[in-house]
């Protein structure tokens, strides 16, 4: 639905610190270059049928509401709660970022253009074009809904595509991808599968390097080897703890517990209180 600005009731204001995040920049700049994509959410008032409740979107009614805007286009949910559209959304991978600002040139976009609807610089438009040059497509199928740091992906491109594709693997399972990370499984990595040698490191002798590179092999495939029971281990763990809580509902339980093996209870209480923090 099409609703003026002055029926819709925002739950929050937005702090000062919001005001000047880099994110609040970026939506202006987009709703200023293209207008509004992600409609807002609003619930209709229990009493006030004609006001509206925001429940997502108070940073773009903020930048409507600046730019001089008197309506926008909204979703009117049926149920009152955020929840779902605040945590639950599948934000925009950087590979897709990639494809998205590749499929926008192709269509005859502008690099000026897109540079303003993401407030981005022209260079940074130009180095995510071409993000994927040198890298593999098992790497790039492995990687392509993760948030990976751009720095980390040209990391990547420092690797022959086997590497590539054992370091997106690893980066994968340890759901790990910072760029700290990334350049040190380059460094553990064997001189016959990088693209170029490595640089003579200060301190570290060639045998020193080869050792690195051989513990960092060895690592591998001992995380491989325990990622294959993480599975079987979790769900017994999982049953476990839900035992605990279980005997820990049971007030006979709880007393005998209490009487005969104190420490025994007090151990069962932090499982418990694990849980629940979890």
């Amino acid at each position: 639905m099409r609703i003026p600005i002055a029926e819709i009731l925002p739950l929050k204001q937005l702090p000062s610190t919001v005001l000047k995040s880099v994110k609040y920049a970026q939506i202006a700049s987009s709703i200023a270059e293209v207008g509004i994509i992600e409609p807002l959410v609003v619930i209709r008032d229990g009493k006030e049928p004609m006001l509206f409740h925001l429940l997502d979107g108070h940073i773009r009614l903020d930048v409507l509401t600046k730019l001089g805007e008197t309506e926008v286009v909204c979703l009117v949910a049926t149920e009152d709660e955020a929840f779902t559209y605040n945590c639950r959304v599948s934000r925009l991978a950087t590979i897709q970022e990639h494809k998205m600002i590749l499929k926008a040139i192709e269509k005859g976009v502008p690099e000026e253009r897109l540079a303003r609807a993401l407030n981005l610089n022209i260079s940074s438009i130009r180095q995510k074009r071409a993000l994927l040059d040198g890298i593999c497509p098992e790497a790039v199928e492995i990687l392509k809904d993760k948030h990976v740091p751009i720095n980390t992906i040209e990391q990547l491109k420092r690797m022959k595509p086997m590497r590539q594709i054992e370091v997106a693997q690893l980066m994968s399972a340890m759901n790990k991808f910072s760029v700290p990370y990334a350049r040190s499984l380059v460094a553990a990595t064997p001189e016959s599968m990088l693209v170029r040698p490595k640089k003579a490191v200060r301190l570290l002798s060639r045998e020193q390097m080869s050792m690195m590179e051989t513990e960092a092999a060895n690592l591998d495939r001992e995380f491989k080897t325990i990622e294959q029971d993480y599975g079987s281990d979790h769900l017994d763990l999982v049953l476990a703890i839900g035992y605990v809580a279980r005997l820990l509902a049971n007030a006979r339980a709880v007393r005998y517990l209490a009487q005969r093996f104190p420490e025994i209870l007090t151990e069962f209480q932090k499982i418990a209180e694990m849980r629940e923090a979890a």
